[in-house]
């Protein structure tokens, strides 16, 4: 069954409820609130010391347990550059009136294991317009947005300090961990994440939950699970439905798997509660392998 089928069954149900228009509009508004998650959900990749790695994955998103969508993900990591791509239903977390296919790209600087943005661009198709983004970075300041695509004049004003000290939708969940090593730690999910994606400013604010031990493919061994809390701060509709249905909520969880080495953690799972049941993006494919060795500078 496709994105669009479930989501009208899910319409079709919150319509027979006790308050159909009100739970009708909820549910219309889950579905594209989960395939923006979808692709806010990001990669990551290994880097162990010397050595440069790549990843490859698939999620799959699912409401209610019916298959809506997925999300395609690529990502290279090296000792002083690295580069994500993602495609699918969405871009980021924010990009909740998407309904079509969307792709994303950010690269920038390795430094003291901190991936520091210095390109990001997306391109989607917003309600059947096409929007394209182009946002450049200086150790986290905005230096410039080209925004082709139409935007709204009802959101909240963005200012010169919503752009310093950001990072892009894709860079921002490829969560270092715990530097002394030793395994996973709580302290990698006790953080704010300021993002900013060319248009809206917002928060992901991280906190410790607890472990737990996977046994399935495509990964097993422990993850690490962390409450999300999204806090929108300028550059969003502030009388969007879904904002204010998901901002705010603490019983959004997103669980982290360490790759070979443990340096970085990569998304594996995000569940969001709705009134008519759980939104979750779930990995159905997580490899990872080391790139090939630069080769020698000519003699």
């Amino acid at each position: 069954m496709g994105r669009d089928a479930a989501c009208y069954l899910l319409i079709i149900r919150a319509k027979t409820s006790d308050t159909p228009s009100v739970r009708a509009g909820v549910a219309t508004r889950a579905c594209r609130i989960l395939i923006a998650i979808a692709l806010g959900f990001s990669i990551t990749a290994l880097l162990e010391p010397a050595r440069a790695q790549k990843l490859d994955a698939r999620y799959a998103i699912t409401m209610t347990g019916i298959r809506v969508g997925q999300s395609t993900w690529k990502a290279e990591i090296g000792e002083e550059r690295y580069s994500a791509e993602a495609s699918g239903g969405s871009v980021d977390l924010m990009s909740i009136f998407t309904k079509g296919e969307g792709s994303a790209q950010a690269s920038g600087a390795v430094k003291d294991a901190t991936l520091v943005p210095a390109i990001f661009s997306s391109t989607m198709i917003d309600d059947g317009e096409k929007s394209e983004i182009k946002m450049t970075l200086e150790e986290g300041t905005v230096t410039d947005v080209v925004d082709k695509g139409p935007a709204p004049a009802d959101r909240v004003p963005l200012r010169e300090e919503h752009m310093r000290g950001v990072t892009d939708p894709l860079s921002a969940l490829l969560l270092a961990n715990n530097p002394s090593g030793g395994g996973l730690s709580r302290q990698t999910c006790e953080r704010t994440l300021a993002i900013f994606d060319g248009r809206r400013r917002y928060d992901l604010a991280l906190s410790f939950k607890g472990m737990q031990e996977l046994t399935r493919n495509p990964y097993e061994g422990r993850a690490l699970v962390c409450n999300l809390v999204l806090r929108p701060i300028a550059g969003h509709r502030p009388n969007s439905m879904v904002l204010k249905y998901i901002a705010g909520r603490r019983d959004i969880e997103i669980a982290f798997a360490p790759m070979a080495g443990a340096r970085y953690l990569a998304p594996l799972r995000l569940t969001v509660p709705t009134l008519l049941g759980t939104i979750a993006i779930e990995a159905m494919q997580f490899e990872t392998a080391p790139l090939p060795a630069p080769a020698p500078p000519p003699q």
